[in-house]
């Protein structure tokens, strides 16, 4: 996995880079959720079916080679599903404290505004030996990356890598999963 992934497009359909399809379909939100924040919302590039199908390959690309992979909630278990039946593979979903039946695993992280938890369950999913890539929207600071990373190999996976759609780099997200490798399709 690498930076700055890209890709064949969909079929008749002159290539196109992955970054510029991203950066035409999202939309920037100024003052969201606070005075001063620049919000770069990813929702119309999902939904927006050839900017779906486009990422999901890229993505797909990135994540070839795992038996498994980890969508974490909630953007990622879109895209995370999307890659898994291009790939023919599973998909996991890494979810919100609270929210599975027991036993599960998790992993707490801290927040700018207090903590959170991702679970797995921890039976029912064999985990343990597959090679897993995790998938999601957004590297901002790295938290919830570096949980799902932590979560998956407690329980005995072998997380190869992660891949989002956009990385927000002046928050140093990548710096926080190191030696974990991160594909960014579009940074910001």
């Amino acid at each position: 996995m690498g930076r700055g992934v890209e890709h064949g497009p969909l079929e008749a359909e002159p290539v196109t880079d992955i970054a510029d399809v991203i950066r035409s379909l999202m939309r920037e939100v100024p003052d969201f959720p606070e005075p001063g924040v620049h919000f770069k919302d990813l929702t119309p590039v999902l939904a927006d079916a050839r900017g779906l199908a486009e990422v999901s390959k890229a993505i797909a690309d990135a994540a070839r080679g795992a038996d498994l992979v980890a969508g974490v909630d909630a953007r990622g278990f879109l895209l995370g599903g999307a890659v898994a039946v291009t790939l023919g593979i599973g998909v996991l979903a890494v979810r919100k404290g609270g929210k599975l039946p027991p036993p599960v695993i998790g992993a707490t992280y801290t927040l700018e505004y207090g903590t959170a938890t991702l679970e797995v369950p921890a039976e029912g999913i064999e985990l343990a030996g597959r090679s897993v890539v995790v998938i999601d929207d957004v590297l901002a600071t790295g938290g919830t990356l570096a949980a799902t990373h932590q979560l998956l190999t407690r329980a005995g996976a072998n997380v190869t890598g992660a891949v989002v759609m956009m990385e927000l780099a002046a928050l140093g997200g990548r710096a926080a999963l190191e030696p974990l490798e991160v594909t960014s399709l579009y940074t910001a």
